[in-house]
């Protein structure tokens, strides 16, 4: 299947005098069946001009008045053999072609291949013909046919070669017939060596057949004929990305904006790369151009403001959001993330408003969970509780995901044997799913049933083991709930492996460092952890680190910021209680 970055918008097969013309058979039928000369619900076939039934025998006049009927009423294997038949006894074009478009409709390419023959005859030069013949000689498997009518369009037809190449393509690729096609293409760009198009065709086939290095060789065979051309420098960029390559595939991009600084394509194909490497600054500023270009551009500003949330730039991403919020095709989307910034801001009731405005749509699920999880933050209950039985009400497909969510709901009223409940309870159903699992297992610990914790996450782990979350939740749990430190060691150690910037998974690994009494690395990690994630509970492990090590300062300090912030915190109070010095 072609990868819709690359895929450049192929238009009907036979375009040009053919485009519109053939009946349509759903959407399995492909171009082939709109070069016919029929409506798309029936056939209806215009009797042959005035002009030429004069010169036709009275026997093949009634040849074509019963293929026109036959043609209204839908029997069109009916009508092909009454016009093919008489484009057999009469030399002329407009029957041949009658015949050749049916014939092409039914699929059959014997029939398509005579047809289309007897109106070369009458009419060599025509396109339309040659790309009917060309379709049912590659169907055929006859090469010689095949490449001698594309050179002849490569000759005849050089502005619409590049699309009826394409087209071929998508048409044959599904039908499995890529590499035969390959084949042809092969004699034709011998035949034409100074045809760019055929190079570039070879070099988006070879993608479809997953054969990168034989398409980065035609593209840039492509490139040396026209440097400049920016789909053949798109395809180029899409190979060295598939390649794990972004590097070069921004040294071409910038390149290429710097030859077209106005190409809007180019520039948002830069801003994604930029994207996805992580390079935000670069993004935005791209973005920014962009908009530049055209203040109009609504994905680039939707783009942009998601950048900017990245950037923590929360003001700047509002006031895009804000104003897509008006235009229909953004609706949803801004009013969600309006909402969580808004939340995050602590304007909890202008949250809740926006995720309310998600009336319609695949979002307002995810809006209604999110005013849910915000009230569970604000510690509304009540308010959780009755918007969470809505949406069981509403969404009762999404079970899987609501029942996690009561989970979580139980848990932050510290319910947590109704929360333990509610969870072994779906695991009847659904015995193996590795998120519910995960819960209760978190929840059993909070439970002090040790055991269960570590048997469903041990579960997870022999069918996934390496889940980095589920090596961190079990090793920490072995810390924390056990002194097994040295089994716990060997599950952290493959988690920070496996993600080594993850901050939970580095408290866990400091906090056994301080198990173990190696206190310089536990600072080490768990500073990491803290500049990135600002968690109560890797702050209480702060905490304890900088007391051990004889810097009550800085420990008295961290406490009394975190404190202020989460006076409730259960992490914060116990960690008051085994050093009661801290709020000295």
């Amino acid at each position: 299947m072609f990868n819709n970055k690359v895929i450049i918008a192929i238009s009907v097969l036979l375009i040009g005098g053919c485009a519109g013309t053939l009946p349509k058979e759903g959407d399995e039928n492909l171009p082939d069946a709109k070069a016919t000369a029929v409506d798309a619900a029936k056939i209806k076939i215009s009797p042959v001009d005035k002009e030429v039934k004069t010169h036709i025998d009275p026997d093949v006049l009634y040849m074509l008045v019963t293929a026109e009927i036959a043609g209204q009423r839908e029997q069109y294997d009916v009508a092909l053999e009454g016009y093919l038949e008489a484009a057999r006894r009469v030399k002329n074009s407009q029957i041949a072609e009658r015949a050749a478009k049916i014939a092409l409709f039914l699929k059959d390419s014997a029939k398509t291949q005579e047809a289309v023959s007897l109106w070369l005859k009458e009419d060599p030069d025509n396109l339309v013909a040659r790309k009917i013949a060309i379709l049912s000689a590659l169907r055929q498997g006859k090469m010689s046919e095949s490449v001698e009518s594309l050179n002849f369009l490569a000759v005849k037809d050089p502005a619409g070669f590049e699309a009826t190449l394409l087209d071929l393509i998508k048409v044959l690729g599904k039908e499995g017939k890529g590499n035969f096609l390959m084949e042809v293409f092969e004699q034709v760009s011998d035949a034409n060596p100074d045809t760019a198009s055929i190079f570039f065709a070879k070099a988006f086939l070879a993608m479809h057949l997953k054969k990168n290095t034989l398409a980065l060789e035609n593209i840039d065979q492509a490139l040396e004929l026209q440097p400049e051309w920016t789909k053949a420098l798109l395809i180029k960029v899409q190979l060295a990305v598939l390649a794990g390559d972004d590097d070069k595939a921004k040294a071409i991009l910038l390149q290429a904006v710097d030859h077209e600084p106005n190409n809007e394509r180019l520039n948002n194909m830069l801003a994604k790369l930029y994207i996805k490497t992580a390079e935000y600054e670069e993004a935005a500023s791209t973005y920014e151009d962009l908009l530049e270009l055209n203040p109009k551009n609504t994905e680039a500003q939707f783009s942009l403001a998601l950048v900017y949330l990245q950037l923590k730039q929360d003001d700047d991403a509002k006031a895009l959001f804000g104003k897509l919020v008006e235009h229909p095709r953004w609706q949803a989307q801004s009013s969600l993330y309006m909402g969580r910034i808004e939340a995050k801001q602590e304007n909890i009731e202008k949250a809740l408003t926006w995720f309310d405005r998600v009336t319609a749509g695949p979002l307002v699920l995810e809006a209604g969970i999110s005013s849910v999880s915000l009230l569970m933050r604000e510690k509304r209950y009540d308010e959780a509780a009755t918007r969470l039985s809505s949406l069981k009400d509403k969404y009762p497909e999404q079970e899987l995901r609501l029942v996690l969510l009561q989970a979580e709901l139980y848990n932050k009223q510290k319910q947590y044997q109704q929360a333990f409940d509610l969870l072994t309870k779906a695991l009847l159903d659904q015995p193996e799913q590795k998120d519910i699992l995960y819960t209760r297992a978190l929840i059993a610990e909070r439970l002090n049933r040790v055991d269960i914790a570590e048997g469903d996450l041990k579960y997870i782990l022999e069918k996934h083991p390496d889940d980095a979350n589920t090596l961190n939740a079990l090793g920490y749990t072995l810390i924390d709930r056990t002194d097994r430190y040295d089994e716990a060691a060997v599950y952290l150690q493959k988690a920070i492996e496996l993600k080594p910037n993850e901050p939970v998974i580095q408290d866990s690994y400091g906090w056994l460092m301080f198990k173990q009494g190696r206190l310089e690395e536990a600072l080490e990690y768990l500073s990491k952890a803290y500049e990135v994630f600002q968690g109560e509970e890797i702050a209480v492990h702060l905490i304890q680190v900088y007391w051990k090590l004889g810097e009550e300062g800085k420990a008295k300090d961290l406490f009394e910021k975190v404190i202020k912030k989460s006076p409730d915190n259960e992490y914060l109070l116990d960690v008051q209680k085994l050093i009661p010095e801290l709020l000295k």
